[in-house]
């Protein structure tokens, strides 16, 4: 599994909406691009336009993770991710909260995921995360622990996570790893090398007399 961030954003979205607000669900289009642009409960928050999220939910019916309901005086989109993955309420709650808000830690993720699927301890949620995790294809994956903190946090692996996002024609950018912005699981050694490499590329441009791109 591979998905894109906006594929990501409007499925989490869609499981979201379809177990809070039951009664808007499918999501029109306009009520689909607010949920993806939502200030609370998001983590980054985006700015999508209808163009992208059009697109978006294109690639995601190509895919057999959705569907668009047309007829009426409006499209209205909804997900099919129990049938095409196979997965219980539970689950989806929880692939659904770290899709909209990026890796959590258990405590966290039962938190957020109550108004979806209650949990009655941890220990559920915890058996519903080692469940994701042991699939022939995983879904998710436990991270290493951060620094200053007790629980380990836990992220999905279905596609890339939003990082920083600015407004532009496409709807959404991405911007790319410097080694200060690799995440802090990341292995100490890849940041060395990453770090070594900039610095043999600096010497290269140094060498040819000329300053590296992004220079002051």
């Amino acid at each position: 599994m591979e998905l894109t961030p906006v594929q990501i954003r409007i499925l989490g979205c869609l499981v979201e909406k379809q177990t809070t607000t039951p009664d808007n669900y499918p999501l029109t289009t306009n009520a689909l691009v607010a949920a993806c642009n939502q200030t609370s409960n998001r983590d980054p928050v985006v700015s999508l336009d209808e163009r992208t999220v059009d697109a978006g939910m294109l690639e995601l019916r190509t895919e057999g993770l959705a569907r668009t309901v047309t007829g009426g005086r409006a499209n209205k989109h909804r997900h099919v991710l129990d049938e095409a993955w196979g997965l219980s309420p539970a689950e989806l709650a929880v692939l659904a909260v770290l899709f909209l808000r990026g890796p959590q830690t258990p405590g966290e993720l039962r938190q957020r995921t109550e108004r979806m699927h209650g949990f009655d301890d941890l220990d559920a949620l915890e058996g519903v995360l080692e469940g994701l995790a042991r699939r022939l294809d995983p879904f998710v994956a436990q991270l290493d622990r951060v620094p200053g903190q007790k629980e380990r946090r836990w992220a999905h692996l279905v596609g890339e996570e939003l990082r920083v996002v600015d407004g532009d024609a496409a709807g959404v950018r991405l911007q790319p790893d410097t080694p200060e912005d690799l995440p802090v699981e990341a292995p100490s050694e890849l940041r060395a090398e990453v770090a070594q490499l900039r610095a043999d590329v600096d010497r290269l441009y140094e060498l040819l007399g000329e300053s590296p791109p992004g220079a002051p």
